[in-house]
């Protein structure tokens, strides 16, 4: 009796030293990756703080969303794994840590996640108003990453996730039919704000619709007209229809025609395209390109000029234009040059079929 006394109690003290070892090793292990990660904070901030990319500014930030809890499964894992603990209490600890790394996996993933998204708009280089569609995106890519990370812990918990991707394909599919409209304009948001058809303050004609800008939201995009109302479109119809987009231009092409009476002598006729020619290149943001008699119309002698105007401002090509227009009637007038305009001659002629009938009846 004292022999399985004293093996029984010999047997304890052994089971109680390794579990005391296992602890050592996973608190060593702990502290050690603690002390590693806090020099690498260290070292790797004042580094970063000396660069100017964004690269080593995203890997110290989702560096430093390492948990300690994730420390802690790695230590415990590790010492389930030197030591010979029973099945089921080895397999407990090592489920355990392996989600806990899943999480971290997780948490890892949605940093890494947020901070491409914010790196490709801040490239873009949009206003506060225009990031509306910038939380859905990463809404979305975040819940991916999530769904990734649960079905990877569920795989390795040994479960069957084929039949649960397959009910969230189904499910996906009618929420998909259900909200196509809607899903249809927040995908079109964020196509707005990646590939940048028009921005916050661009002015742009929609149809027969014009107007700036001034709000691109997740489902719609405002423009406020010339004339101060605030115009409403769906993102999706919005993609789906030809714009043009007036911010974007460099230079405007000016064409436009003069009309002149045919009563001008031909020697006056060859002298316009050089005044019109003369006129342009005095005006400042011009480029002149030509000016030729084009043809005869029904009341006029038609000369076609075009030029461009080197600046997208609406208010300077208008300022320009009225100059051209105010210089071109004082060098016609100096040239007697007369502008036409609708007219229309009638000829009466004496005589025909009445007059020749009174001749015979007074001859009669």
């Amino acid at each position: 009796m004292d022999t399985l006394t004293k093996n029984v109690s010999g047997l304890e003290g052994k089971v109680l030293a390794q579990y005391a070892e296992a602890f050592g090793v996973a608190l060593g292990v702990t502290l050690s990756l603690w002390l590693l990660l806090q020099l690498v904070r260290r070292h790797f901030g004042q580094a970063v703080e000396k660069t100017t990319t964004r690269i080593d500014d995203i890997a110290f930030d989702v560096l430093g969303r390492t948990q300690l809890l994730f420390l802690i499964a790695v230590g415990v894992g590790v010492a389930a794994w030197v030591f010979d603990f029973p099945t089921k209490l080895e397999k407990t600890v090592l489920t355990v840590s392996w989600l806990v790394t899943f999480v971290q996996l997780g948490i890892w993933g949605s940093a890494l996640a947020r901070h491409v998204i914010e790196r490709r708009f801040d490239k873009a280089n949009l206003g506060p108003e225009a990031r509306t569609g910038t939380g859905v995106l990463t809404i979305g890519t975040v819940a991916l990453v999530w769904i990734a990370v649960a079905l990877l812990a569920l795989d390795n918990l040994g479960i069957d996730v084929t039949a649960l991707i397959a009910g969230l394909g189904v499910g996906g599919v009618a929420i998909a039919l259900a909200t196509q409209n809607i899903l249809g304009d927040v995908f079109a948001s964020v196509s707005i704000l990646l590939d940048k058809p028009f921005v916050v303050g661009d002015f742009v004609v929609v149809g027969d619709f014009m107007g700036t800008v001034e709000h691109i939201g997740i489902k719609t995009t405002r423009l406020r007209s010339l004339s101060g109302e605030q115009l409403i479109f769906s993102n999706n119809d919005l993609l789906q229809s030809r714009i043009r987009n007036f911010k974007r231009m460099t230079e405007r092409r000016v064409v436009f025609s003069l009309n002149v009476a045919y009563q001008t002598p031909p020697e006056k006729l060859e002298r316009i395209p050089v005044l019109v020619r003369g006129i342009i290149e005095k005006l400042p943001y011009t480029r002149f390109d030509r000016s030729h008699f084009m043809g005869y119309g029904d009341f006029a002698l038609q000369f076609e000029t075009v030029f461009f105007v080197l600046t997208p401002d609406y208010n300077q090509y208008a300022d320009l234009r009225q100059k051209m227009n105010l210089d071109l009637m004082k060098a016609f007038a100096a040239e007697g040059v007369t502008f036409a305009y609708p007219t229309q001659q009638v000829y009466v002629e004496q005589g025909g079929p009445a007059k020749e009938a009174r001749e015979v009846s007074s001859k009669a």
